[in-house]
């Protein structure tokens, strides 16, 4: 459908208005049209309150502000709950502007009257990058009172962590405590996101029904920009592609603490990817975990289980449907009013010590510390869904064809006397080639290369975190951009952990890379207490290079685990303020505005 078919029948505007239109509309994909959408209302709520429209049937229209659905997203499930919230709301003829948190004009929120937030905690109580400004804005004191808002959120988490939808439930105060209204009681979805998710977005739709008048004329009906059936592609989480594994080779060197594997697999062509985006992976628990936790329960693994419509025997709950690599506070607790065991009443009670339970155990752990009774139905519904992994694509399409190379750190270590492992990581390593995997693509729209193949680009990763500047090296050099590419990565050690070190090396010397700057933590003579050196550190360093390459219009690149992302953060503003004359707070603005303009993203797990 092209742009200018999906207008409504009665059109104000003049033909050459239309055209333009038509022209500005063409090629958008789906996020660009919601925003264009929101911000085309943003205008009309400013004009209608400066003055009446001069244009036929105005006086028939219900005066309805749009609905604002703003979401904050760090691995694309906020986003997507957001999109079908809206989808929803303008195939009822209501008015909505979608909105990602850090494209949100902050000074509309005190004009604002209903607002439905979906929001990501990142971590430990992290909001997600894309909606740092916003939350920082709404819990400072530049926030304006709302007396006059409705809001509702629905915030999204991971219960391993022990500040589990933190950012959603902080918000949720706030507003409240500027003086909006709660529309609807907060919902914290874990990872298993449907069963919280659905019936809060039905209330809010229920909500958001009632409370707006039914459009009466052509002015109030609002035609979708694109047809509202869902546009998922053929291949999803749900609905994963068999791919072929082709490769699995160790790259992490002897005497490395580190099994680091290089995988490819081979993807149908339905299935494409960008550079940045991620290869989300469905694993299955290793059968001597099942086997530990099925004989430590004194169950039998045969046993049939009816759970949520599904009847499956115990070991297959256990081994593809059910997480036994991560614990989740819930699980604990529910396991403690089991085994009346006064330590580990003691240990749920004190949150610094079951924090770091949550950081360390597995459900194996739990179990043989403090023995209780579970029969098997029980311990299903306890345990939560087993959830997809996402890696970080290490490679363009364009140079490896209907490939997706991966970097993957395979966690396997021993621990109380048993083997312990990584669900995902331990799948992939273990499986031959020729083994077939389940697959989908995970889009990453907030961390993509810059549209002009001149910018230059600063890449900053630490361990596995390099994987995606694989891909964009190779890219820009599919391409032929002549922008220039600087990467600066770091490990323990450089004789065992100089991941992809010939390939790092050649592009230096035919031209690819231009510049290369290594941290290598361990290597430093522990014998004189000589420091070790980050990633952060060769940033404070190069100091001046960096910023002014900066100036000069360079994108900035973050990936890696999330205390490294904050020292990395922690880094740049120490080097805005050493060689940019600017103080704490002014940097932070300066990162923040690159931010907002698509020239600082992060990946950060």
């Amino acid at each position: 459908m092209s742009a200018t078919s999906a207008l409504p029948t009665w059109n104000p505007l003049p033909e050459s208005k239309s055209t333009l239109l038509g022209q500005l509309t063409e090629g958008l994909d789906a996020p660009g049209l919601w925003w264009l959408s929101g911000y085309a209302a943003g205008l009309a709520q400013r004009s209608a309150n400066a003055a009446p429209l001069a244009v036929v049937h105005a006086a028939e229209a219900p005066a309805t502000a749009p609905i604002a659905v703003v979401y904050g997203s760090q691995t694309g499930n906020a986003k997507r709950i957001a999109e079908t919230i809206a989808r929803r709301i303008e195939a009822s003829g209501q008015p909505v502007r979608l909105l990602r948190a850090d494209t949100y004009p902050l000074r509309e929120l005190k004009d604002e009257r209903q607002l439905l937030l979906v929001i990501s905690t990142q971590g430990d109580g992290d909001p997600p990058d894309d909606a740092r400004g916003f939350v920082e804005h709404l819990l400072g004191k530049r926030a304006p009172l709302l007396p006059e808002l409705k809001f509702a959120v629905l915030g999204l988490g991971d219960s391993s962590y022990p500040k589990f939808c933190e950012i959603g439930r902080r918000l949720d105060a706030r507003l409240a405590e500027l003086g909006a209204t709660r529309w609807l009681a907060r919902a914290d979805a874990d990872v298993d996101i449907e069963p919280v998710a659905t019936p809060w977005v039905e209330k809010a739709l229920d909500l958001v029904a009632q409370s707006m008048a039914k459009p009466t004329s052509p002015l109030a009906t609002v035609t979708p920009l694109r047809p509202v059936a869902s546009q998922a592609p053929t291949w999803s989480r749900t609905h994963p592609f068999a791919a072929e594994l082709l490769a699995n080779q160790r790259i992490s060197g002897r005497g490395s603490a580190k099994d680091i594997r290089h995988i490819e697999i081979a993807l149908g062509p339905e299935l494409a990817y960008e550079p940045g985006d991620a290869l989300g992976v469905l694993p299955r628990n290793p059968d001597a975990l099942v086997d530990a936790v099925v004989a430590a329960l004194h169950l039998d693994a045969g046993e049939s289980v009816a759970h949520e419509g599904q009847t499956l025997s115990l070991h297959a709950w256990l081994s593809e449907r059910r997480e036994l690599t991560r614990i989740a506070r819930p699980f604990i607790v529910a396991h403690a009013a089991r085994a009346r065991d006064g330590e580990l009443d003691r240990l749920v009670a004190d949150e610094r010590e079951l924090a770091k339970r949550l950081a360390t155990w597995q459900p194996i752990d739990l179990l043989l510390r403090h023995p209780a009774a579970w029969s098997a139905g029980e311990l299903v519904a306890a345990l939560r869904p087993l959830q997809p992994r996402l890696y970080s694509i290490a490679s363009s399409q364009k140079a490896v064809g209907e490939e997706a190379h991966l970097t993957v750190a395979h966690v396997e270590y021993e621990h109380d006397g048993g083997p312990r492992w990584g669900a995902a990581s331990h799948f992939l390593a273990s499986r031959d080639e020729g083994a077939r995997l389940p697959v989908f693509i995970e889009r990453n729209e907030r961390f993509r290369l810059p549209r002009d193949p001149d910018r230059d680009i600063v890449m900053i990763g630490a361990g596995t975190g390099v994987a995606p500047f694989r891909g964009f090296v190779q890219e820009r050099q599919a391409v032929g951009a002549r922008g220039r590419n600087w990467l600066v990565f770091g490990n323990q050690r450089s004789r065992s952990d100089f991941l992809y070190q010939l390939e790092w090396q050649r592009a230096l010397k035919q031209g690819q890379l231009h510049r290369l700057d290594l941290a290598f933590s361990r290597d430093g003579n522990a014998a004189t207490l000589q420091p070790r050196t980050y990633v952060q550190d060769r940033l404070r360093e190069q100091g001046r290079e960096l910023h002014a390459w900066l100036e000069n219009g360079a994108h900035l690149y973050v990936c890696g685990a999330i205390a490294m992302g904050k020292g990395v953060h922690a880094a740049l503003v120490d080097a805005l303020v050493a060689h940019a004359g600017r103080d704490a707070e002014t940097a932070e603005d300066y990162l923040r505005a690159l931010q907002q303009q698509g020239r600082y993203a992060r990946d950060v797990y």
